[in-house]
């Protein structure tokens, strides 16, 4: 993947854009891809993603739905979201600490 904010770790995590991406509704492949660009200016490569989505699976974060034509669309699990969730409000408390601590004096 590449992205403007190497190095950042878990904020920058290909899981949390895609869970973010799904929360809009089911999605193929290259919709997921087209649409974490337009939101967060990251370009996420075919393998980041796939790779990403097999976890995702794994953990009932996403799940496959039956594939449209040869794309085969996702969709956020009730666990997904719960995770997605807690994950945006944990960063949304980071975010404002390190906003009134840079704010000027």
């Amino acid at each position: 993947m590449r992205q403007k904010f190497d190095g950042l770790g878990r904020f920058a995590d290909p899981s949390l854009l895609i869970l973010t991406s799904l929360a809009d509704g089911p999605r193929h492949g290259h919709a997921i891809m087209k649409d974490i660009a337009a939101f967060s200016g990251v370009t996420m490569e075919p393998g980041t993603l796939y790779g990403a989505l097999t976890r995702l699976e794994r953990r009932g974060w996403v799940r496959s739905l039956p594939a449209d034509d040869r794309r085969r669309p996702y969709e956020l699990t009730g666990p997904g979201r719960a995770v997605l969730t807690e994950q945006l409000a944990s960063m949304a408390r980071i975010a404002a600490v390190g906003h009134r601590r840079i704010a000027p004096a």
